[in-house]
């Protein structure tokens, strides 16, 4: 990152903060839409790692108020904070705070070939009965994990900075949670099938291509190979 893109950062840390602190939105345009972007990741990934940071916590309202309570407060929360870091990141782009020089044309391709084994990662998750899921046990968060680091190398604004490098530190701490669960509990995954495994490579490859040809541009108004 260059002293432009430091001063720039510097300068809508520092505007954010003082949005909290005055409740007022004069000192950057682009503030609300940032701070509707850092409270949905916040409440979002907040909730999606009560067994990281509050699992005595998480045990105890579940035993006091029942497991259907607890998903029922880890709903709203979730789609709560989806929206509105979805809502936060689609306006912030549409007045975009650089932080460093457009990455050159061939991190685009790069990130596509990332998402692409994020897709089958994530699809690994889901198919019972693949090897993926056997030999890395927890291919949904290495899925978010590619799939954030990805869009943080073809990036280069602020609220993407926010959003990705979000979810790329989450997906970190959450597998490495996982892993200890795991060994603690002296968890084991069956081995995988061959034709199992398959399956979840063409699977997945099949919906990265909905989605990198039509369904991004569709939702988001890029198209990665244009």
């Amino acid at each position: 990152m260059n002293e432009s893109g430091f001063e720039k950062l510097s300068e809508a840390a520092v505007c954010i903060v003082g949005e909290y602190a005055s409740l007022r939105w004069s000192c950057h345009s682009n503030a609300p839409n940032m701070t509707a972007l850092i409270l949905g990741l916040v409440l979002f990934l907040g909730i999606h790692s009560a067994r990281i940071v509050a699992d005595g916590t998480r045990s105890a309202f579940i035993a006091q108020r029942g497991a259907n309570a607890w998903k029922g407060l880890y709903t709203v929360l979730s789609l709560a904070g989806f929206a509105l870091l979805v809502w936060g990141y689609g306006m912030a782009r549409q007045q975009p705070t650089v932080l460093w020089a457009a990455p050159p044309v061939w991190t685009k391709h790069v990130a596509a070939l990332l998402t692409l084994v994020a897709f089958v990662l994530v699809t690994a998750a889901y198919l019972p009965g693949n090897g993926i899921k056997a030999r890395l046990h927890h291919p949904m968060t290495l899925g978010v994990k590619v799939w954030a680091f990805a869009h943080l190398v073809a990036n280069n604004t602020l609220a993407d900075l926010l959003l990705f490098g979000g979810f790329l530190v989450w997906s970190i701490v959450l597998f490495a949670s996982a892993r200890r669960r795991d060994r603690a509990a002296g968890t084991g995954y069956p081995p995988g099938k061959t034709s199992s495994t398959v399956l979840t490579v063409v699977v997945g490859v099949v919906l990265w291509a909905v989605f990198a040809f039509w369904a991004h541009g569709w939702l988001f108004g890029v198209r990665p190979f244009v």
